[in-house]
């Protein structure tokens, strides 16, 4: 099994998660970008509600409780969460 695999099942969106400390967020006038300096990875965020929720990541106790505050609702957050498993995937954010 691939690592990007192991690490998208290995995603909790019930837990604690936090922008790696080597990746930068620049907002952008379509959402933002991300940036990993260890792994030279680019990321486009093109919703913004997705920017909004990893700004506010680390003052949430879990990703579903930043996508309640950001009032995303359980019947509506499944592409929200499978967005932040694709962050977790490609080390953009990790546990805290």
């Amino acid at each position: 099994m691939s690592p990007e695999k192991m690490s998208t099942d290995a995603f909790d969106p019930g837990a604690t998660w936090r922008l790696h400390p080597q990746v930068a967020l620049r907002p952008e006038p379509f959402g933002a970008l991300l940036y990993h300096f260890g792994t030279r990875k680019l990321s486009f965020l093109k919703n913004t509600v997705i920017v909004d929720v990893v700004k506010t990541l680390a003052d949430h106790d879990s990703v579903r409780d930043a996508l309640r505050a950001r009032g995303i609702d359980e019947s509506a957050e499944g592409p929200y969460v499978r967005a932040f498993g694709t962050l977790a995937a490609s080390h953009m954010i990790v546990p805290a």
